[in-house]
């Protein structure tokens, strides 16, 4: 076994995964206040093909260097827009037909691992602030709300990581739905 070179990954090019398929799947950042988490979110977005991400509030934008650390370049890759409240970002979505999930823990929450995607669902996923979560208007604003349970002594996972799990869980399902 060894490690393979970037050339043998058979990576798009920045023109190459702009045009390529994407799922219909957006991300909105509800006031993340670390621009590394931030990148982060941009990085995973690259890998798993998402639509864009809106960055909302206090939430940094491009260009940006301490964001750029962790996005790697993945920030001229996935489509972003900034909103001055996430509520003008959840609106925006749910006319163009999205379902709006909050990635909290609440009452009624479902485990991650009992939601299933459709490949014709348009998924809008908001993932809250470091220390606040999702804001409480925003929770009673979404049509469902998923959580990852958690076994440990801890009451969450870093924002970026949280994105990683459910970014991935998301594109488990629907990558049947996109052409590559």
């Amino acid at each position: 076994m060894r490690k393979l070179l970037n050339s043998e990954l058979n990576r798009l090019d920045q023109k190459g995964f702009k045009d390529a398929d994407k799922l219909q799947v957006v991300v909105i950042l509800d006031n993340i206040r670390s621009q590394h988490n931030i990148g982060s979110v941009f990085r995973t977005a690259d890998a798993f093909r998402i639509e864009r991400i809106l960055l909302c509030g206090i939430t940094a934008t491009p260009p940006n260097r301490e964001m750029q650390k962790t996005a790697l370049g993945a920030t001229e890759t996935v489509a972003w827009e900034y909103f001055e409240n996430t509520l003008q970002a959840i609106d925006q979505m749910r006319k163009a037909g999205y379902t709006i999930i909050a990635i909290e823990q609440v009452e009624g929450s479902l485990p991650l691992e009992n939601f299933y995607p459709c490949k014709f669902d348009k998924i809008a996923l908001v993932f809250g602030n470091e220390v606040h979560g999702v804001n409480e208007v925003i929770v009673k604003e979404a049509d469902e709300s998923i959580e990852i349970p958690q076994f440990g002594t801890k009451h969450s996972l870093n924002i970026s990581v949280t994105a990683g799990i459910v970014l991935w869980h998301v594109f488990q399902h629907l990558r049947e739905s996109i052409k590559f």
